[in-house]
């Protein structure tokens, strides 16, 4: 991929400075940490540096790729995991509890599972079947593609691609020229696109949701799609499922885990303040509270989803309240969630507007999460 750098005189001084050399030396240790499968203490000390870095180490995407977690709905016949739609959310939120850019990347990079039964058969074997496999991109139809032999001319730019520079390949939507009623997706490979990094959200900052652009770039038709005709005999159970519910899905279990991460450090931070105070009592019910409400949110949201799994599987179809009903629920949720956090950051100081500090990043990663188009709020 061609890149269109900025120099972050402050980020390159804080990594060399601060963050670089206590990552290295964790990053030395990092055979004996997955053997031990001790993952999650080693992605949260490279949190600030993916942080600050602005993407996942080499380290972490080869642990992804050997894991297949971006493989998570992919068949097994394209080596992915085939997870059933429960099983692969929880995986979405154990991984963002980890971390929210790491999560973020998982299920963003797991949810172009989905494309599958859309390409033609030959491209989806060519593109899916490789292990480091994923897909960055963008539904907003922003380019246009004029039909020529064999293909299309296509130019336009996508923001908020997640994952944009590590992807192995780029899906976006173009209106055809002289066609502007018909709409087709267009897969461009890592080559053929420039990233614009201008992604400069406040939370999620590890996530490299950039624009991607092209300039008069030859896509032949045989790497073009569209998501309402299926194309080959790949997939199972999860490609048939309502996309819209699934992606709202997808990103509440992302919330839920970023939620539950939240709950961690701000116990931790209560436990250090009562070590040095052990008159502090001011948090204890709050947090208290708020761990059973999120225990309660993440009981209802993954019973809801096994209903719908399991009516989606026994090959009902969803009725229009049951879509509502999932859609209502994972809205909830998230904004339960949003606001069990901003009510407990009340209660812990001053170090919880710190930038640097933990828990700040937890909290901005999880209300960056919740801005995403599929989480608004319901009028």
């Amino acid at each position: 991929m061609k890149f269109n750098s900025r120099v972050k005189y402050f980020h390159i001084f804080y990594l060399q400075n601060t963050i670089t050399p206590c990552y290295d030396e964790r990053k030395r240790k990092l055979v004996t940490i997955l053997r031990d499968q001790d993952v999650t203490a080693f992605i949260r000390e490279a949190s600030a540096w993916i942080e600050v870095s602005g993407s996942l180490p080499d380290e972490i995407l080869d642990y992804i790729y050997k894991t297949k977690l971006f493989k998570l709905f992919v068949p097994k016949s394209l080596n992915g995991l085939e997870m059933s739609l429960p099983d692969g959310l929880y995986e979405c939120q154990k991984a963002s509890s980890m971390d929210g850019s790491f999560g973020w990347l998982v299920t963003i990079g797991s949810g172009g599972g989905m494309f599958v039964p859309y390409f033609h058969s030959q491209t989806a074997d060519e593109l899916f079947s490789p292990s480091e496999a994923v897909i960055a991109g963008s539904g907003s139809p922003s380019g246009v593609a004029e039909p020529i032999a064999g293909g299309f001319l296509v130019s336009g730019e996508w923001k908020y691609c997640s994952g944009a520079n590590h992807a192995t390949m780029v899906t976006a939507n173009c209106l055809i020229k002289g066609k502007t009623d018909d709409m087709l997706a267009m897969i461009f490979l890592p080559e053929e696109v420039e990233i614009k990094e201008d992604w400069q959200a406040f939370g999620l900052k590890g996530t490299g949701s950039h624009t991607v652009m092209v300039k008069d770039i030859f896509v032949p038709t045989e790497r073009t799609f569209s998501i309402f005709k299926r194309e080959n005999a790949f997939g199972y159970e999860v490609h048939s499922f309502p996309f819209q519910q699934f992606s709202e899905a997808s990103f509440t279990a992302v919330c839920l885990g970023i939620g539950e991460h939240f709950l961690e450090e701000a116990e931790t931070i209560y436990k250090e303040k009562r070590a040095k105070n052990p008159t502090v009592t001011l948090i204890s019910d709050p947090l208290k509270k708020a761990m059973e409400n999120h225990h309660l949110l993440e009981g209802q949201f993954y019973l809801m989803v096994k209903q719908m799994w399991e009516k989606h599987t026994s090959g009902s179809a969803l009725s229009e309240d049951d879509l509502a009903k999932m859609t209502g629920t994972c809205l909830h949720t998230v904004q339960a969630v949003i606001d069990s956090a901003n009510q407990l950051l009340r209660h812990l100081g001053m170090e919880a507007i710190m930038e640097t500090s933990t828990i700040n990043r937890i909290w901005r990663d999880l209300l960056t999460c919740g801005q995403h188009e599929f989480l608004k709020p319901s009028s």
